[in-house]
């Protein structure tokens, strides 16, 4: 399943929730803040190794760091990965 790690006062992250909603996209969200440390880590990781940046996003292994929202380039990213966006 799609796991979405966003933090609840960024609108990047509202809005990427409320568009995977939209398109019925099964996904879990978790809050940065309250991650184990190792996962915190692997966020950072991911996101060039400074700070943590959200919504990051993992599927299956995959990992998209965290960017503004972007419709399009969230929905070609799904597609590439196998999820279905209705």
């Amino acid at each position: 399943m799609l796991k979405v790690y966003g933090w609840n006062v960024c609108p990047h992250c509202h809005r990427t929730i409320a568009w995977l909603e939209a398109h019925h996209v099964p996904f879990e969200y978790f809050e940065i803040e309250e991650q184990p440390p190792e996962i915190i880590r692997k966020v950072v990781e991911v996101n060039g190794g400074d700070d943590w940046v959200v919504p990051t996003l993992e599927y299956n292994g995959r990992w998209r760091p965290g960017e503004t929202f972007d419709a399009g380039r969230l929905e070609k990213l799904l597609r590439e990965w196998g999820i279905e966006v209705r």
